[in-house]
């Protein structure tokens, strides 16, 4: 039996959490004043009781959390999250269209950055805080934060950062699951906070720091301006903006190292040293590029496309030049690095480095293997071979993304004729990522898709940012048996 109880429990307490950080977008409307703070108040209160009466009406449930009590809280909070999320937009009245306001949140909690704003200047501070800390929730994840909490509860973790961390190894910085999640969330708040010093030091002012700390971080990209970082035009904001993003799409347990100072245990790493070979690659075919059709000096040739590669294989999704302008090659590009995602452990989203690596060793493993029937040739990685149950696991992912990719362009097709714009539309929600080609481009949006095409798409981002697996599970039969 399913213990319904534990997942209203849980449900009830994350709505509460979720109303305290509305209440902080509250205050900060009250700062500024500017028309919001009724809408925000509302929003808060209606999210705090549900919470609430959910939390007292299941107190006395038994504690224990099993798989299946994991997969369903893990995929049932984003939707949950979403929902209640839409509200400040909808009662302030910055988003009416409550599939609008769901598109543009849940595309905020699972980091994608997709937008269907045609004029973001306009919103309230308070709005526009809601709508970057929404990010900086989802970023590191809403249940690993909660996990440092649940023991207060009674209530163990590590199901469910299984189920919401289901990368190839979720790499535990400590024995203990809430020693682990508290860590993470230690180097992420410390991450976001140095870059909102360090960009308050430029041109932006303290209101425009915090906001791009949260969505850099996160490797959201939601901005507080409609040109997103182009808006700025300021060499020292997009390179430290760019250092953050590399930070934010590298596994956290080597920032941990980074710390501790231990930097060989962060150049040993396989993972790392393919993700910085691969935006490498891609800086340097664009500034080629760039170089041989534009105007550009090289500096800002080399920032432009160093920014633009960090943005996209981080799946950060921040802008600081229309890439649609450039080569029609570049379109290819762009598309192939919304595949490629940041490092496992890390708030990047996509298929992961470690999975591209495994992939491309396993494929050329297997054609010694045709030359050599009789050799034993284990798959390793960091020096230690992989067990056959791990290497299933990456290949039926990879195998299971590019299927839905697949799928996803075809039902896209139905709601849009342009293959650029539907096949980048499912990549980047599927990936995370924000910004597509087409009619969904850098300088654009997502606000003129229909209804249906909006929903799909943030379905695939809720599933995509659970690495799928967490969500399909809940769609077969077999779940449900006892």
């Amino acid at each position: 039996m399913i213990n319904k109880k534990v997942i209203i429990k849980i449900l009830g307490f994350l709505l509460m959490l979720e109303a305290f950080f509305m209440f902080l977008s509250f205050l900060v409307s009250l700062l500024y004043d500017e028309g919001d703070s009724l809408g925000l108040f509302y929003a808060t209160m209606i999210t705090l009781l549900t919470g609430a009466i959910l939390f007292l009406l299941s107190w006395k449930s038994d504690p224990q959390i099993l798989k299946r009590e994991g997969f369903i809280i893990v995929s049932l909070v984003w939707i949950v999250f979403s929902f209640f999320g839409s509200l400040p937009y909808i009662l302030s009245g910055a988003i009416l269209n409550f599939t609008n306001a769901f598109f543009e949140t849940i595309s905020g909690f699972t980091t994608t950055g997709s937008s269907i704003l045609n004029d973001i200047e306009a919103l309230p501070h308070g709005i526009l805080f809601w709508r970057s800390i929404t990010q900086w929730m989802g970023g590191m994840g809403i249940i690993v934060l909660t996990i440092a909490i649940l023991p207060v509860l009674g209530i163990g973790g590590m199901q469910l950062f299984s189920a919401e961390v289901p990368g190839p190894a979720p790499d535990k910085l400590h024995p203990r699951i809430r020693e682990t999640a508290k860590r993470l969330w230690g180097i992420y708040l410390l991450f976001t906070l140095t870059e909102a010093v360090l960009l308050w030091a430029g041109d932006m002012d303290f209101f425009d720091a915090i906001c791009h700390s949260f969505t850099t971080m996160a490797t959201g990209g939601y901005s507080t301006r409609q040109a997103s970082i182009g808006y700025w035009d300021s060499a020292y904001i997009q390179y430290v903006i760019t250092f953050f993003m590399l930070l934010a799409g590298t596994n956290f347990t080597l920032s941990y190292f980074g710390l501790h100072l231990k930097f060989r245990k962060i150049f040993k790493d396989e993972e790392f040293r393919w993700y910085i070979g691969f935006i490498s690659l891609f800086t340097i075919l664009i500034l080629f590029m760039l170089l041989a059709n534009s105007n550009s000096d090289l500096e800002e040739a080399f920032r432009t496309s160093l920014f633009q590669v960090v943005s996209i294989i981080t799946t950060t999704g921040y802008v600081t030049a229309d890439y649609l302008k450039w080569l029609p090659f570049a379109g290819m590009l762009v598309l192939i690095m919304m595949f490629l995602g940041g490092s496992t452990g890390s708030t990047g989203g996509s298929v992961k480095i470690m999975r591209i690596l495994l992939v491309l060793k396993n494929s050329y493993f297997e054609l010694k293997r045709l030359v050599h029937p009789k050799a034993v040739i284990p798959v390793r990685l960091n020096g230690t071979s992989l067990n056959q149950k791990t290497l299933t696991n990456i290949l039926a992912f990879f195998s299971m993304y590019i299927l839905i990719f697949a799928v996803g362009v075809v039902v896209m097709l139905v709601v849009t004729p342009d293959m650029s714009t539907a096949m980048s539309s499912v990549a980047t929600s599927l990936g995370n990522v924000g910004p597509g080609l087409g009619s969904v481009g850098p300088m654009d949006n997502f606000y003129y898709l229909p209804d249906f095409g909006k929903w799909f798409l943030s379905f695939l981002m809720l599933i995509g940012r659970l690495e799928l697996f967490t969500v399909l599970v809940l769609f077969t039969p077999m779940f449900w048996k006892s």
